[in-house]
């Protein structure tokens, strides 16, 4: 067995917030039946990986997704504060449009003016990662279960990504997770975006 360590990044499943493309950030929004089915599916799904620790932000949407992963596969979940979404200030609970209409100038770069900066989401997301590395076995899988934004900040800073060039990554859909796997002291993207298992990659590339 590898000795190497993977992470699965996993989104929560659909919110009714989701649908309405309101903005959530910290608002402890719950799933709609829409996202229990996605979570319940994809938990059976990802349970088959076999798991060795799953780490969950507490807000509730992350929570009741990572329990469906916690029953498939006998894993107890953890909660850490640090994968929370982005605290979005005064844009939390405004959709799309409002938000581009309000804050012209902001929205399009989410430079949200009383929000919490990247910088800091960044900072506690890889915290929290190395956190529940420390509890994965050598060769173990940890998964991840966040927010789209905080997941996608994560991601680009483990793969040594500048904050500000974050949006080279697409955005993760509900109840869809991307991988990440170590190589010596660097991170690589395995799987991105990801709602089912794939055939195991042959590394001949770069053997």
């Amino acid at each position: 067995m590898s000795e190497t360590p993977r992470v699965l990044f996993w989104r929560h499943g659909r919110t009714a917030w989701n649908v309405e493309k309101r903005f959530q950030g910290q608002t402890d929004i719950d799933l709609d039946p829409v996202g229990h089915a996605q979570a319940e599916r994809a938990g059976r799904l990802l349970a088959t990986l076999d798991p060795d620790v799953i780490v969950a932000s507490d807000l509730k949407r992350a929570v009741d997704t990572a329990g469906y992963l916690g029953r498939a596969s006998g894993v107890p979940v953890e909660l850490d504060k640090g994968l929370r979404e982005r605290h979005g200030g005064s844009w939390e609970g405004y959709t799309a449009s409002e938000l581009a209409e309000r804050w012209p100038a902001e929205h399009p770069t989410m430079n949200i003016p009383d929000g919490e900066p990247i910088a800091e989401v960044g900072d506690r997301m890889c915290a929290s990662v190395e956190r529940g590395l420390a509890r994965t076995p050598p060769g173990g899988l940890l998964v991840v279960v966040s927010h789209g934004a905080a997941l996608r900040v994560g991601i680009a800073r483990l793969l040594e990504v500048p904050d500000e060039r974050r949006e080279i990554l697409g955005p993760l859909s509900n109840c869809c997770w991307s991988v990440l796997q170590a190589r010596g002291r660097h991170w690589r993207l395995m799987e991105h975006n990801a709602a089912s298992l794939p055939e195991p990659v042959v590394l001949s590339d770069d053997a």
